[in-house]
């Protein structure tokens, strides 16, 4: 059944039933009943969403590229606070959210760039990832959380560098043989143990600000960066986390005795770690995180404080508020140190 169909059975033009379904309000309500009815007579729902969009030019709809498996939106709690963020100004304007699963593979670009959006949000990638250049060959706006910085596409993020030289000096603090518990390194996420590890040499933009700033941090701290492990994870996962910190505890070669992850979720799984092998913590072994999660302060998890929610209304409204776009916004961090460290650093924070 065609629109035409309706207007012949309820005795209106065609129009008339255009302006029912799409802009009820300039119909009259006996003519719109009359209208309605006739279209339930003959199993008439109304123009389809997808004609409906390419005659208005939008489709009122902003789509988020996660950089990760679907599940990811659901698994990882940061993941679901920067969603969440997004939500809030989706609702505010009326607008759907579309998830764009990535996969890692070669119709990645393709789905991005064939997506019914009117704008993109996309979570933290590395530099070389066909993503971003499908979105920017798109023309619509976009954004992206963390990083890389790309000519046309809006970019949200902290000073991950500066935050992470501040966790680092609270989790390096009086330690002979700290680590790192690290974010894959480019987009194979391949697992490693390295020593040495070349920070500017990573791919992803996130990854390679902190480890540059954990480098920093141990060179303030007189500590040879070339000494220090660098335990690579293939992603933010806890239950990764705790089996890679059992590994390097339980190697009587390396002594460790801090370890600065990259989130509280990192973290989290290095303090059962702890737990399981009877390791106190801090006297044993300092540990810090990253984001100030719910569970971080219950832990006493000295951590990086930011919110995931607000980074991820920042992103929403930069490309639905054509009034607060900007290429570059910067959020707010701070240092919250707690009883996993041993040391007191000075609190460092960075203002929105």
């Amino acid at each position: 059944m065609t629109m035409p169909d309706v207007a012949r059975e309820a005795g209106v033009s065609a129009m008339t039933v255009s302006y029912t379904f799409n802009r009820p309000e300039r119909v009259a309500e006996a003519t719109r009943q009359r209208v309605l009815e006739a279209a339930e007579r003959l199993g008439y729902s109304g123009p389809h969403p997808g004609a409906r969009s390419l005659r208005r030019g939008r489709t009122s709809t902003l789509g988020v590229v996660l950089g990760e498996h679907l599940t990811y939106a659901f698994d990882d709690p940061q993941a679901t606070q920067f969603l969440a963020g997004i939500s809030t100004v989706c609702v505010e304007h009326e607008l759907g959210l579309t998830l764009i699963p990535i996969t890692g593979g070669p119709q990645d670009a393709t789905r991005v760039r064939e997506a019914a959006v009117d704008a993109v949000v996309l979570w933290t990638t590395a530099d070389d990832d066909p993503v971003l250049d499908a979105v920017i060959r798109r023309g619509l706006p976009a954004v992206v959380h963390g990083g890389p910085a790309r000519r046309g596409i809006g970019l949200v993020a902290i000073d991950d560098r500066a935050a992470a030289r501040a966790v680092g000096a609270a989790a390096f603090t009086a330690a002979r043989a700290p680590a790192v518990l690290s974010f894959p390194l480019d987009r194979a996420r391949q697992p490693a143990v390295l020593y040495g590890a070349t920070p500017d040499a990573a791919p992803f933009s996130v990854t390679r600000r902190r480890l540059q700033g954990y480098a920093d941090a141990a060179a303030d701290l007189a500590l040879d960066w070339a000494r220090i492990p660098v335990v690579v994870l293939t992603r933010n996962d806890r239950a990764e986390a705790e089996a890679a910190a059992l590994r390097l505890l339980q190697d009587g070669r390396t002594g460790v005795d801090a370890i600065a992850a990259m989130s509280d979720e990192l973290a989290l799984g290095v303090l059962e770690a702890a737990q399981h092998l009877g390791i106190t913590v801090p006297e044993q072994l300092a540990v810090t995180g990253w984001d100030d999660g719910a569970a971080a302060a219950s832990a006493g998890l000295t951590t990086i404080a930011q919110s995931l929610r607000e980074q991820g209304e920042l992103c929403a409204r930069s490309v639905i508020e054509p009034a607060t776009a900007t290429t570059r916004a910067s959020a707010s961090w701070q240092l919250r140190t707690r009883r996993s460290t041993r040391g007191q650093p000075a609190t460092r924070a960075r203002p929105g």
